[in-house]
């Protein structure tokens, strides 16, 4: 049996290449590798792959993302440690999705407000880590960011609401909010408390092609937790003042993580 390494290989949630502080919508293209635990999820269709959604790697072997990523991905690949997804780059790994290898939330459903938006992908073979491949950290179960808490949304969803997907891995700086805020009568009013948000300020925000992707947040020992895994904004769009983008609290899940993980 392969053990799966969930520490990295410098300890996970180590940027060994750091981004740009601080200077996706309003975002700024990240510094090559900064994120090496960013992927992008793909399907196939009409020939040709097309970004459809992001990910964080958890382990050299599962991804984690959102489980809506999945409505139409019959033919789906994983591309890791990319920063450009329209070129080839040397040191980036493409692996297909075997669909037996896909997991989903039993309780999630098409209906973005019923919560549970969370997947998990298991690879064909374990990654072999490197500064541009690598892990980010899972945080405690039941942690809580203090209200407007710094993160990153990082991703290539589009640019502004109806345009066009980045080549480029792009990265927002934005304040994580708590769940109170979240759920404040003049935004998007109650939320599940297995969700966060973050941003919403009308001017940053994540737009679709970020779905999946981690709300990147530093912690007191300065390594990189996935609070969040990008969820939905908006249907006026990316960046709507008041709206900010929701994500699934990843520290609401930490005992499905495991038992997917732990019995697959």
């Amino acid at each position: 049996m392969i053990m799966t390494t969930i520490l990295g290989t410098y300890g996970c949630g180590v940027q060994t290449i750091p981004p740009l502080i601080p200077k996706v919508v309003g975002g700024t293209e990240a510094v090559p590798h900064s994120w090496p635990w960013q992927v992008s999820l793909q399907n196939l269709k009409h020939g040709y792959w097309k970004h459809i959604c992001g990910g964080s790697l958890i382990a050299d072997n599962w991804i984690l993302t959102a489980a809506h990523c999945f409505k139409d991905c019959w033919t789906c690949r994983v591309v890791l440690g990319a920063h450009n997804i329209k070129a080839p780059e040397t040191g980036s790994v493409v692996i297909e999705i075997d669909q037996r290898n896909i997991f989903i939330h039993k309780e999630w459903n098409s209906i973005v407000f019923s919560g549970n938006d969370i997947a998990l992908i298991k690879l064909i073979s374990p990654v072999t880590l490197s500064k541009q491949i690598d892990l980010i950290c899972l945080p405690k179960a039941g942690t809580l960011l203090p209200n407007s808490h710094p993160c990153y949304i990082t991703g290539w969803g589009r640019l502004y609401t109806g345009g066009p997907l980045a080549e480029k891995l792009q990265q927002v700086l934005v304040p994580a909010f708590d769940h109170a805020t979240c759920s404040s009568p003049d935004g998007w009013g109650p939320l599940k408390n297995t969700m966060t948000c973050a941003g919403g300020d009308g001017i940053v925000s994540a737009c679709q092609g970020d779905s999946g992707g981690p709300l990147n947040c530093q912690v007191a020992d300065k390594r990189w937790e996935v609070h969040g895994i990008t969820s939905f904004v908006s249907i006026f769009g990316c960046n709507i003042r008041k709206k900010p983008t929701v994500f699934t609290r990843v520290s609401a899940f930490n005992d499905w993580i495991s038992q997917i993980m732990v019995n697959n």
